[in-house]
């Protein structure tokens, strides 16, 4: 372990985290659908979880609303949902100025991390994610200055001591960088952090993975079994290393095609304005990142803007209802809700114009995304056992609770 100041925890939104007294790895496994757990257990390739399943901890808890990667990476990495830190998607609508965004960086979000308060006590934070545009959120308050490594799997090959606090990834992990649309992507984000584990160059980790593979390939599915298999050996290398190990997932994963193959969508900006064009409806996918070839930008929730007065729709939807009603319920920021917000039922998407939506590029496979109320359910595993007297029983579980699973029971 590194030097560590005298302080023994940090605080954040009312929060405390013990610093870690031995290496911690706290996992993301994106897409990660209880049912691949499921699955992998039935069929005996997951030695490693199955045991921490039975030894350590294990629990099913809800990610935060929307059901998004950065929505949850932030939620993960603050211990709050989206209310708290701001990002309420990957994509959103400026009110104030009528523009679109996508959220490539942290400049949305609000308040500190716990990664960061971690490197501010001395603690060393090594942060590797799947994809750039997650690292340069992730990194809020983490700088080379402080001891802290941060990079991505998609960039590896670019990393400087000025900016990510390392350099020579690919030549240190005999690996060169992997296509986005693979899921080598996740297991080099798995390898660099083994590495770094090994080489004792931090004290903390946050290893965070991509779900091209989830989006792919069902539960028990060849493919889907693949990389469950190669996931749960480096988990155990992590702890075969000296680690505590905890994993969770940023949000689940479902079908969202009918039996014809074909996907089941609604457009909801087409519907609206063909039903009350006087509305002039105008929607916001957030589960559109610039890496939407394996979901078409089609996701479980959407955020009508009505530009001109007000509408109403209930058809193929499992929720409709003003956006303020949704924050409040869903714990999601006001300032970045529609007037409506529109929740698609577990086999369903929603979208906005059909032209702005490209499936072509799924090819062979059905459609699977996530965004919904019916992608929320995501595991809370622990390598080790919980300490006597921990109120773990009686917990409503969250997946941004996995640092306090980590550090503090």
């Amino acid at each position: 372990m590194g030097a560590m100041k005298q302080q023994q925890s940090v605080s954040l939104h009312g929060r405390t985290y013990q610093l870690p007294e031995r290496p911690t790895v706290v996992v993301c496994v994106d897409g990660f659908d209880p049912d691949y757990l499921v699955a992998g257990c039935q069929d005996g390739i997951l030695p490693n979880l199955s045991r921490w399943m039975a030894s350590g901890f294990h629990t099913i808890g809800n990610c935060t609303m929307p059901s998004v990667t950065n929505t949850n990476n932030l939620s993960i990495i603050t211990g709050m949902p989206a209310s708290v830190h701001g990002v309420s998607g990957n994509y959103y609508l400026d009110k104030a100025t009528g523009k679109e965004h996508m959220v490539l960086d942290d400049s949305t979000m609000w308040g500190s991390t716990i990664l960061e308060q971690m490197a501010d006590a001395g603690v060393r934070v090594a942060a590797v994610t799947a994809k750039d545009k997650l690292r340069r959120i992730i990194n809020h308050g983490l700088a080379p200055s402080k001891g802290s490594i941060c990079f991505s799997a998609q960039n590896a090959g670019d990393c400087t001591l000025e900016e990510h606090g390392i350099e020579g990834v690919e030549k240190r992990l005999g690996q060169s960088a992997p296509s986005m649309y693979s899921g080598e992507l996740s297991i080099f984000v798995l390898d660099a952090g083994l590495k770094l584990l090994r080489e004792d160059r931090a004290d903390l980790f946050y290893l965070t993975l991509s779900d091209f593979i989830q989006h792919k390939h069902a539960p028990g599915s060849t493919e889907a079994n693949d990389f469950m298999r190669r996931l749960d050996a480096r988990l155990g290398a992590l702890e075969e290393a000296g680690a505590v190990v905890a994993v969770t997932g940023d949000h689940g994963m479902s079908a969202k095609s009918g039996e014809d193959g074909k996907p089941n969508v609604l457009f909801v900006e087409d519907f609206l304005n063909s039903k009350w064009p006087e509305a002039g409806a105008r929607v916001i996918c957030p589960i559109a990142d610039p890496f939407v070839k394996h979901h078409g930008a089609l996701g479980g929730l959407v955020r009508v803007h009505l530009l001109k007065s007000d509408a109403n729709v209930d058809e193929m939807v499992e929720k409709a209802m003003r956006g303020s009603e949704a924050a409040t319920k869903y714990e999601m920021p006001l300032e970045r809700e529609g007037d409506l917000v529109v929740i698609a039922k577990s086999n369903a998407v929603v979208g906005a114009k059909e032209s702005d939506h490209d499936l072509s590029q799924l090819g062979s496979h059905s459609l699977r995304s996530h965004g919904g109320l019916s992608e929320q359910a995501v595991p809370l595993i622990r390598s080790t056992p919980l300490t006597t007297g921990s109120a773990a029983a009686d917990k409503r579980w969250r997946n941004f609770d996995v640092f306090e699973l980590a550090l503090n029971m």
